[in-house]
């Protein structure tokens, strides 16, 4: 029998896990419940050449929580110069999910691939964990984390060889209130915001935590969007005609406002995808929506400087002139 799609369990995990955790400890071992053993195998369904031949930066400690460290991953194209700097994007995974897993998201194989296919790319990925816990009461902590990963990022560009100053996030999922944070505190360095199936709303959301209406506005893209000055980054949104209805429900309420903000947004529909298309539709269409994200992203980044697979034919022309 299959697994359930990521699209329920991403959405409905508080449901889940209120039923399978009332016989467990509140601090056991580390373990995969049987949906992320499945999902953490699934491999993206779009590839390039080069990423077979990435170097990665693996379990750098970019937060203390209490006693526990928060951990990111760094993808960067193998044989750079050692002081080229590239723009950085930074996947923000969804949830909710056990704050006990074995396997955390960085190291599922969708994120494995995002990191070498935009490393491949021309630029640097960047894979973390944040705190997306059991209901939305944890999207504080985790908007939190997202912010202070950003810092690490830029305050180690040197070292990590990324150009503070070029900056694109990539939500999924219950991820998408994080990207509230670029909203309500819009930066020039986030060049760009990619949203993959993700949640833009939460006033309507069920597994609020206790959470008042005042704090759901504050984590809510929509809310915050129309509380802004429509200063927010550019936006690519890949909606899924077969995704949950509460998510497409707050990608047609999102949209609207950010034209009527003059945000400038890029929409890919297909009518056929499924929520996680990315590793559940091995089609045409989610690579056609894939490679049209990367290059929306090139698009924004290029705005300044020039992307690694660009420079040495323009170092060359310069040479001849």
């Amino acid at each position: 029998m299959r697994c359930m799609s990521f699209s329920t369990l991403a959405l409905l995990f508080a449901m889940i896990h209120a039923s399978a955790g009332q016989s467990t400890p509140k601090s056991p071992g580390l373990e995969d419940p049987p949906w992320v053993k499945d999902m953490a195998a699934k491999p993206l369904v779009y590839s390039v050449p080069g990423m077979d031949k990435v170097k990665v930066k693996r379990d750098l400690a970019y937060k203390r929580a209490g006693s526990r460290e928060l951990k990111a991953d760094v993808y960067r194209a193998a044989n750079l110069p050692r002081n080229q700097k590239l723009p950085a994007i930074i996947f923000i995974h969804g949830g909710f999910l056990p704050s006990n897993l074995r396997t955390e998201p960085k190291d599922w194989r969708i994120f494995a691939d995002y990191g070498r296919l935009v490393a491949a790319s021309g630029f640097v990925g960047v894979t973390f964990n944040h705190r997306l816990y059991d209901n939305w009461a944890s999207v504080e902590d985790s908007t939190s984390d997202l912010k202070e990963v950003i810092a690490y990022v830029r305050n180690n560009a040197d070292s990590l060889g990324v150009d503070k100053d070029r900056i694109a996030l990539w939500a999924f999922s219950g991820g998408g209130p994080l990207l509230s944070l670029a909203i309500r505190e819009p930066q020039p360095y986030i060049r760009c915001i990619v949203s993959y199936y993700a949640v833009l709303d939460l006033m309507n959301e069920e597994s609020r935590g206790g959470l008042s209406d005042e704090t759901l506005r504050k984590y809510s893209p929509l809310q915050q969007l129309e509380a802004s000055n429509g200063s927010m980054a550019p936006i690519f949104i890949a909606s899924m005609g077969h995704d949950h209805p509460k998510i497409r429900e707050s990608v047609d309420r999102f949209v609207p406002a950010a034209l009527g903000k003059n945000v400038t947004v890029t929409l890919s529909n297909d009518p056929q995808g499924h929520h996680g298309f990315d590793i559940e539709d091995d089609t045409e269409a989610s690579r056609a929506v894939i490679r049209e994200t990367m290059e929306f992203v090139k698009s924004q980044m290029a705005a300044r400087g020039v992307l690694h697979g660009e420079l040495m034919p323009f170092l060359d022309l310069l040479t001849r002139q």
